[in-house]
């Protein structure tokens, strides 16, 4: 299948986590930024320039579009995927980068079109509130985990049991390649909803957007008997209604931190 690449130019960095949020809801599967712009990228049937124009001209802002062959898409997506460290103990890298054996936690992520490489705003957030978690032993799921970082790290932090769930094909084949690369023998790829989901899970991680998220806050809450709820992929004038939703399916929020006006929130039940 073909791509169509289009690159936004001079978007400050608030105005990108938000374009990236509007154009993931529009099917582009992949992002990532160069100095002075944010490239996004989605199959050629799914590519509506009508609906782009309409979001890049809310914001004030060009864009550019290519057609990219099947067989040059990666490369492409390579060429503008660089390593990220968060909290100073998390390194994310591709596999032609170089290792780093300094850092607690190195995990490998096959660039491809799918979410969660920690470029994105709300990947990095989650990151850095699970650095100050106990996964040891526990029992986690990771709905809509895009590439499966999230589902990686949770594995590699002790977690005796993770489910990795994505409704994206792209997403599930890109996330069973990342768990093979980081031998987390312990996470198990699913693709569907919530409904694919155990229970008995002892943390939920959900980076995914407002309206998933209050659409199923009471799925979650069935499947954790005693346990936290990391959330994120919201705004943060949406804080008070997830947390309304969340209270009402007996969550209580514990804590939460908001940069570029993106949160990442933890609840407890």
């Amino acid at each position: 299948m073909d791509y169509i690449e289009i690159r936004i130019h001079s978007a400050s960095e608030e105005k990108r986590e938000i374009l990236t949020s509007l154009l993931a809801e529009e099917q582009f599967e992949g992002f990532a930024e160069t100095e002075d712009e944010l490239l996004a990228y989605i199959q050629i049937n799914n590519y509506l320039r009508e609906k782009v124009e309409q979001i890049c001209a809310q914001f004030e802002v060009n864009f550019t579009e290519k057609r990219i062959p099947d067989q040059n898409w990666n490369a492409e997506w390579e060429k503008n995927f660089e390593p990220v460290l968060i909290a100073g103990k998390c390194y994310i890298r591709a596999p032609f980068h170089t290792s780093r054996s300094d850092y607690p936690f190195e995990i490998i992520i096959e660039p491809r079109m799918s979410f969660g490489t920690a470029h994105n705003e709300t990947t990095a957030m989650m990151i850095e509130m699970m650095m100050q978690m106990d996964f040891r032993g526990k029992k986690v799921l990771d709905m809509g985990c895009g590439t499966g970082i999230l589902a990686i790290l949770a594995c590699k932090m002790g977690a005796s049991e993770v489910d990795a769930i994505d409704n994206n094909s792209w997403a599930f084949n890109n996330a069973m390649d990342n768990i093979k690369k980081n031998s987390a023998y312990a996470v198990t790829v699913k693709m569907g909803d919530i409904d694919a989901a155990g229970s008995g899970y002892n943390i939920l991680l959900a980076n995914i957007n407002r309206n998933v998220l209050l659409c199923h806050i009471h799925g979650y809450s069935k499947r954790i008997q005693k346990g936290e709820l990391l959330m994120s992929g919201f705004y943060e004038e949406d804080l008070t209604m997830i947390r309304q939703a969340a209270e009402s399916s007996t969550f209580v929020l514990d804590r939460y931190i908001i940069k570029n006006r993106w949160v990442t929130a933890r609840f407890i039940k």
